[in-house]
């Protein structure tokens, strides 16, 4: 809330909205129960008034006083007592003339009642007013006073003054203002507490802040590249974002997920499960209408109390793509960072060779050097003839050459270009990691040797790569080509599955030959249209 160019915190602001209903509350109840108690405190002392002046009237000393039978004293005796018991500031008897037979002054007695309001009470009804005496202003109540046989023989008048009236009128009003007080502490105090208790329940933020956040969460949720869909703790769905959308419409789900039972939606994802005992489900496969998504689910927790799920998922195909591009960049980093490293060696010889002058061991090292960079990248270029494979391989001879392997590019047959470049790029990920096993598999072997080699004929595809390795056991053959399994150790495995899927993916097949101690040979065969068939 602002407040001209001030801004208050929402603590404040609550605490201030709180006060001000509490006072004007409070402010209505002091106008209504005033009145009301002002009123009754006046109604009541009116009441005690007539009700002395009624008992008075039918008193045997005033009645009797009256008629002459009572001594002439025994009327003021009786109204002084009365007076004196009742608190009041006077009781008058008179007669039907008007004239005084008591009176809290001796000398009015028998002199005319003033104020003018009796007439009424000598006519035999009972008022009450409010009027000036000799006493000052006075609320008075007044009594007539009937004989034995029913006739009126005086009346009786009974006085509380005004001041009286309103000193019980301000005594009920410090109750109401003692009451308004603690009524006002009490809710400030609630108010403070209530604002202090919204303030914990919104984290400490203010409402700016918070909008401020569910924009950018929501924009945030709404561009991300994985669709997220979101359950309450009764397994309805409270949120899905743009890309869950689209993924759900690809997977012929059309109809609006919100506000529906999550497994009665899409029971796949088994989300209620993990609502029911806060396992998180991670990289779930999920395939609906052809279409497989790599599903995780996990609970979320307020206070360490399950309040729902989220599932996060992306279509696996997606995924996948991602995954082969980023090995086949691997795969082209690491042949650059070989070529590079041979090249600084070279360089070193070269410059150790001129500082010592010895140019005729710099001419003949040269000479080896060009001759075998020479033979190698003519073999290469000779039977490869698919420039994407003819620099891969470039790159991986420096590469097997620093791990003093020795690689053999067989001359019986040779690679065309292809015609797709997906396939050059699979074929990569497929070649590459069958040479980087076959270089882990000659490590400790004394002539380490490794053969490549591509044969084409009638739009299929035959690439070999043998080792004369240490050779693979009948118990590993049967699971290599499981992602994560692998006999090197932990963080490995990932290799012979990806060219498994690869050449899955290509519609091909590959097998392997092993012999312990001799060596392994893969042997992969695949769909392959060159470019020049194709043309």
């Amino acid at each position: 809330m602002k407040i001209g160019k001030m801004r208050l915190r929402l603590q404040t602001t609550i605490t201030l909205m709180i006060c001000l209903i509490v006072a004007l509350v409070l402010l209505i109840v002091y106008v209504m129960f005033g009145m009301r108690v002002t009123g009754q405190a006046q109604k009541s002392l009116e009441n005690k008034a007539i009700t002395i002046a009624r008992t008075v009237s039918r008193t045997p000393v005033v009645i009797n006083g009256l008629r002459g039978e009572e001594r002439s004293g025994g009327i003021q005796d009786f109204a002084t007592e009365i007076s004196s018991i009742n608190n009041v500031q006077f009781v008058v008897v008179m007669d039907m003339e008007g004239i005084r037979h008591s009176h809290p002054d001796l000398e009015m007695i028998g002199k005319h009642f003033m104020g003018g309001d009796e007439t009424d009470a000598l006519h035999g009804k009972e008022t009450i007013s409010v009027a000036q005496g000799s006493l000052g202003y006075s609320v008075r109540a007044f009594s007539p006073v009937f004989g034995p046989e029913g006739e009126q023989i005086g009346a009786v008048a009974v006085g509380i003054s005004l001041g009286s009236v309103r000193t019980a009128v301000k005594q009920n009003q410090w109750i109401i203002y003692s009451g308004m007080l603690v009524g006002a502490l009490m809710g400030f105090a609630g108010a403070v507490l209530l604002a202090r208790k919204i303030k914990r329940m919104m984290f400490g933020m203010e409402p700016g802040e918070i909008a401020k956040l569910l924009e950018e969460r929501s924009a945030m949720l709404q561009s991300t590249k994985e669709g997220i869909l979101a359950v309450d703790k009764e397994s309805r769905i409270t949120l899905v974002n743009a890309e869950a959308r689209r993924l759900m419409g690809s997977v012929g789900m059309s109809q609006d997920p919100v506000d529906r039972q999550v497994e009665q939606f899409w029971p796949l994802l088994r989300m209620e499960k993990v609502l029911d005992n806060g396992e998180p489900l991670q990289d779930m496969e999920v395939e609906q209408s052809g279409i497989t998504l790599l599903v995780n689910v996990v609970p979320v927790r307020v206070n360490g109390i399950i309040e729902g799920a989220i599932a996060t998922f992306r279509d696996k195909t997606e995924v996948s793509l991602l995954m082969e591009r980023l090995s086949g960049i691997s795969l082209y980093a690491e042949a650059l960072r070989a070529q590079t490293h041979e090249f600084m060696n070279k360089l070193h010889v070269i410059m150790g060779l001129t500082n010592m002058r010895s140019y005729d061991r710099l001419e003949e090292y040269l000479t080896d050097i060009v001759q075998n960079i020479q033979t190698e990248a003519d073999a290469v270029v000779r039977l490869v003839k698919d420039p994407v494979m003819v620099g891969f391989l470039l790159g991986k001879l420096s590469r097997i050459r620093e791990a003093d392997v020795r690689l053999v590019i067989l001359e019986d047959g040779g690679l065309p270009e292809s015609a797709d470049h997906e396939v050059s790029r699979e074929l990569v990920t497929i070649a590459g990691n069958l040479l980087d096993n076959a270089v882990e598999a000659v490590q400790g072997t004394g002539n380490k040797q490794i053969e490549l080699g591509f044969r084409h004929e009638d739009s299929l595809l035959t690439l070999k790569v043998r080792d004369n390795g240490a050779g693979i056991s009948g118990k590993s053959g049967e699971r290599m080509y499981e992602q994560g399994y692998s006999t090197k150790g932990k963080d490995r495995g990932i290799g012979l599955y990806l060219v498994s899927r690869s050449v899955a993916k290509l519609g091909g097949t590959i097998h392997y030959e092993s012999l312990p101690g001799e060596g392994t040979e893969f042997t992969v065969q695949l769909p392959y249209i060159a470019k020049s068939d194709d043309n």
